[in-house]
């Protein structure tokens, strides 16, 4: 049986920001273009399953009326909510023994979707394996900052780079453990 990797999959400008104030996502409406999804489509059939905080959970389904990964299995991190519903399942405990559990199963990739403070758990943690940051070409100056002061030190091993004509640059690197 082959690990399961996990893998982050995000956007974030130029300088490291995955959310302007107030939770707002429109600096990505630029990237939309006809006909182009960055890989998306090919990397969500590569997982079965996600993990994501639950404050990044409820504006997906504030913003799209539905959670759009509930073919997969989804774990939603929460201090405040337990048990399942709807096919997610609310994870109040150590995301470092879900990554285990997990990865002691066979199926395929995890998908890590966020939010900052769930990312920043993860590598503190040692729970991360492969990085696919999307870089957009923009400077927000302010917001919520993808990696936080505090994670440890991280060797990543570039994998693929690509640039795509929207500006946007997509990076792939597998992180190197000690």
């Amino acid at each position: 049986m082959s690990k399961r990797n996990v893998i982050l999959y995000i956007a974030a400008s130029l300088d490291g920001y995955i959310a302007a104030p107030d939770d707002d996502l429109s600096f990505l409406e630029a990237m939309a273009l006809e006909g182009e999804d960055y890989g998306y489509q090919a990397f969500v059939e590569s997982i079965d399953t996600v993990i994501l905080g639950r404050r990044t959970f409820m504006w997906v389904k504030n913003q799209t009326g539905a959670f759009p990964h509930l073919d997969k299995d989804t774990y939603v991190i929460s201090r405040k909510i337990g048990g399942s519903e709807d096919g997610v399942t609310y994870w109040p405990g150590s995301i470092r023994e879900l990554v285990d559990e997990l990865q002691s199963k066979p199926g395929g990739n995890i998908y890590c979707d966020g939010g900052a403070a769930v990312v920043n758990e993860m590598l503190r943690t040692g729970c991360i394996d492969e990085i696919i940051l999307s870089v957009v070409p923009v400077l927000l100056g302010a917001g919520i900052r993808l990696f936080h002061e505090g994670i440890p030190t991280a060797n990543l091993a570039l994998l693929s780079s690509q640039s795509f004509t929207s500006g946007l640059v997509q990076l792939r690197y597998r992180v190197i453990r000690p």
